[in-house]
């Protein structure tokens, strides 16, 4: 008599979540891509950095149609699966992987760089204080991963609009101070600095500064509607970070300009030269600012006294904040990947197992977190860039080629979202913007490969060496390589009849379930009334929403049946769901909304340690109230025997 409902997910994420994650991610770039650009570019810096933002404009775009189509986790190697097969999908996610491995890898090696702009952090600035401090900062995260503590949505949204803010506020004070047109135009001597090799070199790095942009399909599966909110999203990242590269690196030359040097010691540069030429402090590893450039242009602002001190302290710390939060983002970011293979059998089991109390992929955090040690213990950030847009350009091509690929096999799949510009080529119609922006990116992969020897000797190995693993282990399986095999799952349960119309909420935590809760909300919603017992299972950041906690799902669905019986004796009439989700105050809410409750009845004996009495999520509740809300609590004021307080909420 009672139906059994499987709710699954519960997409909470906003079109503001979604634009501060892919920010914090594609913004936190300028940080280190700056100065490693400018080495290269000179005077150029600002048109390289347009000329790469159009390629990540055509990019972010076909993101968005795979990720409204797709909303899982996995991005382009998510889209490669649908569009071909599974070896063409694990090619894609391992090369993603390599992104991901040098997110943290990267931006935690950067974060000591801004530290020591503070008095007594001078030493971090350098080998090897910068270094050591690094692998603390991943040793630091990936302990915290494997308890479990992962992201702040509302951080994330705090900092990026703080960097944001922070961003404009220094471009238009450069405006002000610093600004000379005529300068830039006369530090540009095209063909000679940088010369026509340099100018392809910095763009193929440029590259750097815009992934990140897989983030926006790992989130969409948390979106309320990956349709409408995705490519929203992306149109603000791509307003957000083209402007703001543009005015920084035009206010950087302004503060910090290409000069010509001679032989041997040049003072304003602070280095020794053996041969003449072109360079700018921007860009200069030793006695410059290519670890630290946005600490270089505060420094060059004309800016004195405790002015100075207090910009520069403010920058270095934010810049630090910004890029720990990015090298959480790649634990994360990795630690769903390499879930999203091994669930569909591209990577061993091992890969999605999970710790036996904190219910997270430890062996995923501690294997790529490792991996990442390894990268930071060489402290070259220019071998670190170089990698870094192998496997971000291999990734996004392949994203391309398989939006192009749906289009023709699949003409009829629903997109929410659609790429305008299209052409009908033997009735497909085929995205233009797809088309040059794969063409562009695998132009820039093909430059990286033959300018950068990292690419060479690690990124090339690197894909042949999974792929061989892949291979390998598929054959072992008894799998063919080209199919699709997903780890199996228990079945869920039945359906059956739902009853009533008058609703009443009650949500339930862990492995008991209280019979009073149910009967108490059963009588206030009265005879003829439908009451909701909702199972919340928390899902741990690290893991997509989609996959993982077989056991305590299946925990769950048991409550839950436990639940129907006791409603069953009672005479309750009753449906139930489960929710997975992050946050379960929002959730809640939510589920309120959907079935139209009447009333939030939860009883709080019952549940986590941490939600017993007015616990997150009781305080959630209170604060949306989508209905009246009883909550009752344990009170012990003597200490021995307890007694049961509700406490009531009402709709505004």
């Amino acid at each position: 008599m009672a139906r059994l409902t499987e709710h699954g997910l519960r997409r909470s994420v906003k079109v503001s979540g979604l634009f501060a994650t892919a920010y914090g991610n594609v913004g936190s770039s300028i940080y280190y891509a700056l100065g490693l650009v400018a080495a290269h570019a000179l005077g150029l810096t600002p048109l390289v950095f347009l000329f790469a933002g159009g390629l990540f404009l055509l990019t972010a775009k076909t993101y968005a149609e795979g990720a409204a189509m797709f909303p899982e986790a996995g991005g382009s190697s998510s889209f490669a699966r649908h569009a071909f097969n599974e070896l063409v999908s694990f090619f894609a996610g391992w090369a993603l992987s390599l992104d991901y491995i040098l997110t943290i890898a990267i931006s935690a090696f950067f974060v000591p760089h801004y530290l020591s702009a503070f008095p007594g952090l001078h030493g971090l600035d350098h080998n090897p204080g910068d270094i050591f401090g690094g692998l603390i900062v991943i040793a630091t995260l990936a302990w915290l991963n494997i308890r479990g503590i992962g992201e702040s949505a509302n951080l994330n949204v705090v900092l990026a609009v703080l960097d944001l803010c922070t961003q404009l506020m220094l471009v238009g004070i450069g405006v002000v101070l610093v600004l000379h047109p005529s300068l830039l135009i006369g530090q540009v001597h095209i063909g000679v600095a940088p010369s026509w090799s340099e100018v392809i070199f910095a763009l193929s790095l440029a590259m750097l500064a815009y992934t990140g942009i897989e983030t926006v399909s790992n989130m969409a599966e948390e979106s309320k509607d990956p349709g409408r909110d995705v490519p929203k999203a992306v149109n603000l990242v791509v307003i957000a970070v083209l402007g703001l590269y543009a005015g920084i690196s035009i206010v950087a030359l302004s503060a910090l300009p290409v000069i010509h040097h001679g032989v041997g010691y040049n003072p304003e540069l602070g280095k020794f030269y053996a041969h003449a030429g072109y360079a700018t402090k921007l860009g200069e590893e030793r006695n410059g600012y290519q670890n630290d450039p946005v600490l270089g242009i505060v420094s060059k602002l004309g800016l004195h006294g405790t002015v100075l001190h207090a910009g520069e302290y403010y920058v270095g710390l934010l810049a630090a904040t910004i890029l720990f939060v990015a090298t959480n983002a790649g634990l994360i970011g990795i630690s769903r990947l390499s879930w999203s293979l091994a669930e569909h059998r591209q990577l061993p089991g091992v890969f999605s197992r999970l710790h036996a109390r904190y219910r997270t992929p430890w062996f995923t955090i501690v294997f790529f977190s490792g991996l990442a040690a390894l990268l930071v213990l060489y402290g070259n950030t220019n071998v670190l860039g170089n990698l870094y847009s192998f496997g971000a350009m291999l990734s996004f091509t392949i994203a391309h080629i398989s939006v192009i690929a749906l289009r023709v096999k699949r003409p009829d799949q629903q997109r929410p979202y659609k790429l305008p510009g299209n052409v009908r080529i033997r009735g497909a119609e085929i995205p233009v913007s797809a088309v040059i922006g794969g063409l562009g990116t695998a132009a820039a992969w093909v430059a990286v490969v033959a300018l950068h020897p990292e690419a060479r000797v690690v990124g090339i190995p690197w894909m042949i060496v999974g792929v061989a693993g892949y291979l390998y282990y598929r054959r072992r399986q008894g799998l063919d390589p080209y199919s699709e095999h997903r780890i199996p799952r228990a079945a869920r349960p039945a359906d059956f009849e739902a009853l009533g119309y008058r609703t009443a909420l009650v949500p339930i935590f862990g492995t008991d379930v209280s019979a009073s809760a149910l009967s108490a909300a059963a009588k206030l919603v009265g005879a003829d009334g439908a009451l909701y017992a909702v199972f919340v299972l928390p899902v741990p950041s690290q893991l997509s929403l989609e996959a993982g906690l077989e056991e305590e799902e299946a925990a769950g669905r048991l409550v839950l049946e436990s639940a129907r019986e006791q409603a069953r004796r009672a005479g309750i009439r009753i449906h139930t769901g489960l929710i997975r989700t992050r946050n379960p105050g929002a959730a809640l809410v939510d589920e309120a909304r959907r079935v139209g409750a009447d009333v939030i009845y939860w009883s709080t004996l019952h549940a986590p340690a941490g939600e017993r009495r007015l616990g997150p999520t009781a305080m959630y509740l209170l604060s949306k109230r989508p209905c009246r809300v009883i909550i009752e609590t344990e009170n012990r004021p003597d200490g021995q025997r307890s007694e049961v307080r509700p406490l009531i909420g009402a709709r505004g």
